[in-house]
């Protein structure tokens, strides 16, 4: 049996690991936030079926300042009304509420009408627009 302080001693180093092991709490800032994004996943699941659009050849890249510029490019194969390609220029700005990114852009597109969650390198989009889910993932 050990004793009460080994004890003690043994409870905290197993909750300073746990702490350490857990990863740190970032707050996300704008200069955190900003830097170049590339689409690491891209899905669209529309009654079930689920498309990955990285696969079918989309892409989408966003570079963000800390002043709160966007400037970027999506390019979806036949994502354009009428069946076309959707190429579409992502310049605009960005804001950050808490861990909330929201863009304002010109292109009419999902990425202006989506919020992202802000984490270590990373934004995450998932939204639904006229029963298509579109699920984003962009990494430094």
């Amino acid at each position: 049996m050990l004793s009460r302080k080994v004890q003690a001693a043994w409870i905290v180093l197993v909750a300073a690991a746990g702490v350490a092991c857990s990863g740190d709490v970032v707050t996300p800032t704008t200069t955190t936030v900003a830097g170049a994004y590339t689409a690491t996943v891209f899905t669209t699941t529309t009654g079930g079926i689920t498309t990955d659009q990285l696969a079918a050849g989309s892409s989408l890249a966003l570079s963000l300042t800390a002043a709160g510029a966007v400037t970027g490019r999506l390019f979806v194969p036949g994502g354009a009304e009428g069946g076309g390609n959707l190429d579409a220029d992502m310049v605009g700005t960005w804001t950050l509420t808490g861990s909330t990114v929201d863009f304002n852009q010109a292109a009419d597109t999902f990425v202006r009408d989506m919020s992202f969650v802000a984490t270590e390198n990373r934004l995450t989009g998932d939204a639904t627009f006229g029963g298509t889910n579109v699920h984003v993932v962009l990494t430094k």
